[in-house]
């Protein structure tokens, strides 16, 4: 029973990781642009697909770098001809056409790599397990978790001691100020979005190499990070990165004791965290902290 259950916690962190990578980026554009971005998921899927692509050209290591660099490319490309139309106006607006965008990734993705899942091929010493007794604990695995935070890390110190960082988080209090005091604010949202976006094909990339690839796989992914960012707070990064990890371990807890329940614990954890605190675990100020 304690194997069985160090086994769920420990993929609980995993999926938890790939919620707070996704959950980071959504957290970072609805921040500033205020874009409920339901094309998320399909961004994510799309560096999956990408580095499948790049892979035996470029190897492992050289599509994990290049493929979310080429999903964030494709974001900005779409912030600047379709989503920067919406600014400003009803967030239903840029709801629905990141809605409609998610359906065209995935038909997208389906159509060009097909509808049958892929791999992504990892290097053979990832893939061994870190000791006999512990074999569900792969050194992929651990290093999905470094991965993860080395860009929360990343993040913290980009948001906290840098120019363009200190400008989102001032955005995200007042954008019209921050036009007003000379800063180019199109230039910022496409940057900030362009990250987001980012965090998502990082997401699939590394999704893919412990999931594989399928054109759903996104959407599936998609929901549970919404959910961080309401129980960690909106607007507060350190509560994405608390309420993603929370989501992960209690559904891989549940799904020891009440299988049937893995998938719903993470709606009944929202529920109560709402009921106890209107504005998330870390969300009092509403800013990036």
């Amino acid at each position: 029973m304690l194997q069985l259950l160090l086994f769920n916690v420990t993929n609980g962190l995993i999926i938890g990781a790939f919620y707070v990578l996704m959950a980071l980026g959504l957290s970072l554009i609805l921040n500033l642009s205020g874009v409920i971005n339901f094309a998320h998921g399909g961004f994510l899927v799309l560096g999956g697909y990408l580095a499948y692509t790049l892979t035996p050209f470029l190897g492992f290591w050289g599509a994990l770098i290049v493929a979310p660099l080429l999903t964030a490319a494709i974001g900005m490309a779409i912030e600047q001809t379709l989503i920067r139309r919406l600014y400003g106006r009803d967030p239903l607006y840029s709801l629905l056409l990141t809605f409609g965008l998610a359906y065209i990734f995935e038909d997208v993705t389906r159509y060009v790599w097909g509808a049958q899942g892929l791999p992504v091929t990892i290097p053979a010493f990832l893939g061994r397990p870190v000791s006999p007794a512990f074999f569900f604990i792969t050194y992929y695995r651990l290093f999905m978790v470094a991965v993860a935070a080395a860009v929360v890390l990343f993040l913290f110190l980009l948001l906290r001691h840098s120019r363009v960082g200190v400008r989102i988080r001032a955005g995200t209090l007042d954008l019209e100020t921050v036009s007003t005091l000379g800063v180019n604010v199109g230039r910022l949202r496409a940057f900030n979005f362009a990250l987001g976006i980012f965090l998502a094909g990082l997401s699939g990339v590394l999704a893919g190499g412990q999931l594989g690839l399928d054109p759903t796989m996104g959407a599936g992914l998609l929901m549970p990070s919404f959910i961080a960012i309401i129980i960690g707070g909106v607007g507060s990064l350190p509560g994405t990165l608390v309420g993603g990890l929370l989501i992960g371990v209690a559904s891989g807890v549940t799904a020891v004791f009440f299988p049937s329940a893995s998938e719903a614990v993470m709606y009944v954890l929202m529920a109560l965290v709402l009921l106890a605190r209107p504005r998330g675990l870390m969300g009092e100020e509403g800013l990036l902290t």
